[in-house]
């Protein structure tokens, strides 16, 4: 058990340690809206800084209330979220489940500090002013209102549907046009492990946290 919590511990720690240590640094060095090239000149991965107000991936889920009621559905997430991660800790689960669960936990928490914290913390960020830490006039935002950071965006094609296709054609195609944070891509890779350890996921005994072929052959060698 010892073994399990401080893997899980350490890898918590390391994706909200990275994750909200890049948006601090975006948020105190760059304005809304600029950008640079990852690697040289190639313009198909950059860090490109913007905010929103809602869900993964820069999905919105409108403002007002619809921000108050997103934000209290993902305490309340991360809260049955982390009792699962518990419970699964108690029962010796396998480190598999124990990751891909963590990881999603994790990226689930770090855009909630986002949306927790930083509107109490930060100025507003804008298209010509770097945001402030701490600013005397106050943050820009109510707790559990401010916005969340993202900055990873992989425009790879950019090109244009040709004309003969029917609806979309002559239109413009991006791929990959969403912009994401550490967080992001922390919730997708563990759903990611979830759906390629499908098998093993479902072969699990989530009462116990033992495969379900092991608690079968016991109570065949018991009878």
């Amino acid at each position: 058990m010892k073994k399990r919590f401080i893997f899980v511990a350490v890898l918590l720690f390391v994706v909200l340690a990275i994750d909200q240590s890049l948006k601090i640094w975006i948020k105190l060095n760059m304005s809304l809206g600029e950008s640079f090239n990852l690697f040289g000149d190639a313009t198909w991965a950059k860090i490109y800084f913007t905010e929103n107000l809602g869900m993964a991936f820069g999905i919105e889920f409108g403002n007002g209330w619809g921000k108050l009621i997103l934000s209290l559905f993902r305490i309340i997430a991360v809260s049955g979220i982390g009792y699962m991660i518990y419970s699964l800790i108690k029962k010796q689960a396998s480190y598999i489940i124990l990751c891909s669960i963590t990881l999603i936990f994790a990226g689930a928490f770090g855009n909630i500090i986002d949306s927790a914290v930083y509107g109490l913390v930060f100025s507003e960020s804008t298209g010509i002013r770097v945001a402030q830490f701490m600013p005397d006039n106050g943050g820009y935002a109510d707790f559990l209102y401010g916005r969340v950071v993202d900055m990873f965006y992989f425009p790879m094609i950019d090109t244009t549907f040709p004309e003969w296709l029917p609806i979309w054609g002559g239109k413009p195609f991006r791929f990959f046009q969403a912009i994401f944070n550490v967080a992001d891509a922390s919730i997708f890779t563990g759903v990611s492990i979830i759906l390629l350890f499908h098998k093993h996921f479902f072969a699990t005994d989530w009462e116990t946290g033992k495969p379900k072929v092991e608690a079968t052959n016991t109570t065949e060698i018991n009878a």
